[in-house]
């Protein structure tokens, strides 16, 4: 539910200016699960002759055991490289072929595979997506070909990117016991090492139907579909129950600090991560309106105050991680001005922080943040892709259903309920902060990230 946008808020209030009805439609979710453990999920949507169908394993970078970081990503890359059936590069040919798309991308929860394309062209991915859930070749040519792939995409998009490696240490640092510590591509030496074997023993265990879920969104008739599903996966044998992650992250209990000085690096920029609950949580849904309220756009808080008016900073932010198996993190960023003092920047935040805690938000201000994240969560129902992967992210992480509380749940939070989550979590005690520090002279107007941290990794661009 992120990507949110002050346009989308004030399109709400519009139509309620208007007259015009904007709420969520109450959209029917099908639930099945086969004999073998597979999950099948169901959205009818008619509203163009379309389908999107993916496959969702329950598996991640936090499956992963140390030494063998980056497994799951690189077994994501592995699952386009053939089977007996489907040589190497056949998957997407053939679905690009038909006039469809198709794509994967691995996160520290699960790993998602998923095709879009006419619907009455639905029997490729039911022909396809069996045969590479029990038939992958893992050849050993490809697999040394893609171990390259994999660590020039590390280079690419962490360890040449100063801010993307900033949040791989900060994140690192933030979690000491728990996998999320870990980036989801893996470390370089780690990816080195990684054989075929690895890759074998982990697509064994993972890749199977009772630790996987099918999700299919668009114009179908579920009477229809449902048999075909069942056929085409239904004989695939139960495979064994994956171990289960039961790390759980000790409270932190003091102030924890990364620096970081790159030549590379223009300006300097800051994170602060604090650990915060999941979904699972009844402060998930205030620490999501925190998030907008201080970074819902140009008019939201930090923005305003560090960017505009304090001349501080050429960008501010955060992000709050609440879709996630276990809890995670919320975050707060920015990027320096040329010439202007980092710590002082670091103060400010703190500053926009601490008045959370000591202010109630004004009702306006909250109900503006609120009538955001409704917008935004109304209109991405518009796309069929959008509504599939965020009923499979919360299928994997904590059951779909939570995914139907989300509205129910923003329309409750008071100001005060804002300002106790704050009080709670945003805590000096519970804080890493990361700096980046350029090496020369600040020059230049890099823009550093905006907030989509490397957690998630994709095969193609």
């Amino acid at each position: 539910m992120k990507r949110r946008s002050w346009a989308a808020g004030g399109l709400l209030l519009l139509l309620v200016l208007l007259g015009v009805g904007a709420e969520a439609r109450d959209l029917e979710v099908f639930e099945t699960t086969l004999d073998n453990g597979l999950k099948v999920l169901l959205l009818e949507e008619r509203k163009a002759p379309v389908v999107t169908f993916h496959v969702w394993y329950r598996v991640g970078s936090r499956n992963e055991q140390p030494g063998r970081t980056g497994l799951a990503h690189f077994m994501e890359h592995m699952m386009f490289k053939g089977t007996p059936q489907m040589g190497a590069q056949a998957f997407s040919q053939v679905i690009r072929k038909n006039g469809g798309q198709d794509n994967a991308f691995t996160s520290q929860d699960y790993t998602g595979y998923f095709v879009t394309l006419a619907a009455d062209r639905v029997h490729l991915p039911l022909e396809l997506e069996p045969d590479r859930m029990v038939n992958l070749l893992l050849n050993p040519d490809e697999v040394e070909r893609e171990r390259n792939v994999v660590m020039e995409e590390r280079r690419l998009r962490t360890e040449d990117d100063p801010t993307s490696s900033l949040w791989e240490k900060v994140q690192a640092a933030a979690f000491q016991a728990h996998p999320y510590g870990k980036p989801v591509i893996g470390w370089m030496e780690d990816i080195r090492k990684l054989s075929r074997g690895d890759l074998q023993a982990f697509y064994k265990t993972y890749y199977a139907p009772n630790s996987a879920v099918v999700v299919v969104v668009g114009d179908f008739n579920r009477a229809e579909l449902l048999p075909r599903i069942q056929k085409a996966f239904g004989a695939i044998p139960r495979g064994p129950e994956p171990p289960p992650v039961r790390i759980v992250e000790p409270p932190q209990t003091g102030e924890r600090r990364v620096t970081l000085t790159r030549e590379d690096a223009k300006l300097p920029f800051i994170m602060v991560i604090y650990h915060a609950p999941n979904l699972t949580d009844a402060d998930s849904y205030p620490l999501e309106v925190l998030e907008v309220l201080l970074a819902g756009g140009k008019s939201a808080r930090l923005h305003r105050n560090l960017v505009y008016e304090k001349q501080l900073a050429l960008s501010a932010g955060a992000h709050y991680a609440r879709v996630s198996a276990d809890p995670e993190a919320f975050a707060l960023y920015a990027s320096s001005l040329p010439g202007k003092n980092v710590e002082e920047l670091e103060q400010a935040l703190y500053a926009e922080v601490e008045r959370l805690k000591t202010e109630l938000v004004s009702p306006r201000e909250l109900e503006k943040a609120k009538n955001q994240i409704e917008a935004s969560f109304i209109f991405s129902q518009d796309s069929i892709f959008s509504l599939a992967r965020q009923l499979a992210s919360h299928e994997m992480v904590a059951g779909w259903r939570h995914w139907k509380a989300y509205l129910p749940g923003i329309r409750a939070v008071t100001a005060e309920d804002v300002q106790r989550v704050a009080k709670k979590y945003l805590t000096t005690e519970n804080r890493t902060v990361g700096i980046l520090i350029p090496g020369g002279a600040a020059t230049g107007g890099e823009q550093p990230a905006t907030g989509t941290q490397p957690k998630t990794e994709g095969t193609k661009p």
